[in-house]
């Protein structure tokens, strides 16, 4: 295990905006937790998409890509707050 410092741009319940030394742009940090539930988002899609089951896929699309979306905003906006532009 390796201790180091990094840059918090933003706090958040489950997940954080941080930047790594030696970094140009930060991340964001994503809890154990969090990871699994969103990984069992993109299973359960997968599986309805091999079963066949495009409505009930396009759901859970629906709400995995909201979901996606609100941490791509925070990302968005931690860098805006830090006068950064996004590098994409």
């Amino acid at each position: 295990m390796k201790r180091l410092e990094v840059e918090m741009l933003m706090e958040g319940g489950n997940d954080a905006v941080v930047r790594l030394p030696g970094r140009r742009f930060p991340g964001v940090l994503v809890q154990g937790d969090s990871l699994s539930v969103l990984r069992a988002d993109v299973s359960e899609l997968v599986d309805l998409c091999n079963a066949g089951d495009l409505e009930e896929a396009k759901e859970t699309a629906a709400l995995l890509l909201a979901d996606m979306d609100a941490l791509l905003e925070k990302y968005i906006e931690a860098l805006r707050l830090h006068g950064m532009q996004p590098p994409f």
